[in-house]
């Protein structure tokens, strides 16, 4: 209960209030989403992306596992939602978004704060997220931007279109900077931090927004399918994985409290920007976030009794 309350007061409540207010706003001022769409976009996702490689501490053993991990946990989750795309007969567009749902999570700016909420502990737990989060970003530049690029019918022109994101380059550029051991300047770093600190709030602000006419009294039935697969098939498969791998432990526990997160954020800012179905995604997200309060809580709790801890 004190684990569930937490979320609650810590993580949820705060995000739905700027959801709330971003969709009030939206409602009393009608806000130019395109604008919204580009600040994030083009400024404050790529300089989140920068710091969280460049910040981040990577230990090679625990790194391997975990990627291993994470290629066979996402992978297993492509396949399983290209083949309910079929099975929902979806055209392509809507394909795309869909599988993007069930594929992305909000690793970084929920992910994060439960990591630490519950790994408080346990360092190595909130650093195995950071590790996560780093791969998801790195996912979501690459296979969610083709999939959004290739749903709009541009699957000729994908590899391009996912080079000129710069969010990709911003990413590349903190690993190459990590690796070579670059300092960044006081006067770069400075403004880097503050705009990366704005993120958070100017994204759940646009995702308020988005949803600000939406009749969540009538959704789809597809909302509730890519809620399923984020929500309950995604921890499931992890839970296999983790056996199958003989993981246990801190790492166990993390992988698998990892996997539970909702729909990615980011997912809803991709819709709106190439104009994929970006009021769906947006329910999706928001429709996700909101259950998981009590399905991620539910992971917490199986995690910790399937993978003790030793001592």
């Amino acid at each position: 209960m004190y684990i569930f309350v937490s979320i609650l007061l810590q993580v949820m409540i705060p995000m739905l209030l700027i959801v709330g207010l971003g969709a009030g706003l939206h409602r009393f001022f009608r806000l130019d989403l395109n604008t919204l769409s580009k600040l994030n976009m083009y400024v404050l996702l790529p300089a989140v992306a920068f710091i969280n490689v460049y910040d981040s501490e990577l230990n090679g053993k625990v790194l391997a596992a975990i990627l291993g991990f994470l290629l066979l946990q996402n992978g297993g989750l492509m396949v399983l939602s290209r083949i309910m795309a079929k099975l929902f007969k979806l055209e392509r567009s809507m394909a795309a978004v869909f599988q993007n749902t069930v594929v992305l999570n909000n690793s970084g700016n929920f992910g994060i704060p439960v990591s630490q909420l519950v790994f408080h502990q346990h360092p190595l737990g909130a650093t195995i997220q950071i590790i996560v989060t780093i791969f998801q970003n790195f996912l979501t530049n690459t296979y969610g931007v083709y999939q959004f690029v290739s749903g709009n019918g541009k699957s000729g022109k994908w590899a391009a279109e996912i080079w000129k994101n710069p969010v990709l380059h911003a990413l590349l550029f903190g690993v190459v900077c990590r690796w070579l051991h670059v300092p960044i300047p006081s006067f770069l770093w400075t403004p880097l931090r503050r705009v990366a600190d704005a993120f958070l709030a100017i994204a759940l602000f646009t995702l308020g927004a988005q949803i600000a006419y939406a009749r969540f009294n009538a959704l789809p039935p597809l909302v509730y399918a890519s809620v399923f697969g984020r929500l309950v098939l995604s921890p499931l498969l992890a839970a296999s994985l983790i056996f199958l791998l003989g993981i246990d432990g801190v790492t166990a526990q993390a992988l698998l409290i990892a996997s539970s997160y909702p729909c990615s954020r980011n997912t809803a800012l991709y819709a709106l920007e190439y104009d994929c179905h970006p009021d769906y995604a947006a329910q999706a997200v928001l429709v996700s976030t909101l259950l998981s309060a009590i399905t991620v809580t539910g992971v917490v709790y199986a995690a910790r009794l399937l993978f003790p801890i030793a001592g």
